[in-house]
């Protein structure tokens, strides 16, 4: 089976936040596990996974179809943008 995947990156001193916010709000209703290194959200359309780095946070996305591969970045992008707000972050998704 094929996987569509894109990744972002983000530049931001406080990766730990995000994953933590992204992740406690998902698991409301979806599988969800983190630290605050890491974190991966089970969608019914395909996985997010979220890694603190050096400068910042890599949120990236699979799923088994490019439908549900935009789908996914939109719900992740538009969740941690409004988490951002504060710091004005965007995402910028990229093809893997």
């Amino acid at each position: 089976m094929t996987l569509f995947s894109s990744s972002a990156f983000v530049a931001t001193d406080t990766p730990a936040r995000y994953i933590s916010r992204l992740c406690k709000h998902f698991a409301h209703k979806i599988p969800v596990s983190f630290d605050e290194h890491q974190g991966r959200i089970e969608f019914g359309a395909g996985v997010a996974t979220l890694k603190a780095e050096n400068q910042g946070l890599r949120l990236q996305v699979e799923s088994a179809s490019s439908e549900d591969l935009q789908r996914l970045e939109g719900v992740v992008g538009s969740h941690f943008e409004r988490f951002a707000w504060q710091e004005e972050l965007t995402l910028d998704w990229q093809p893997i």
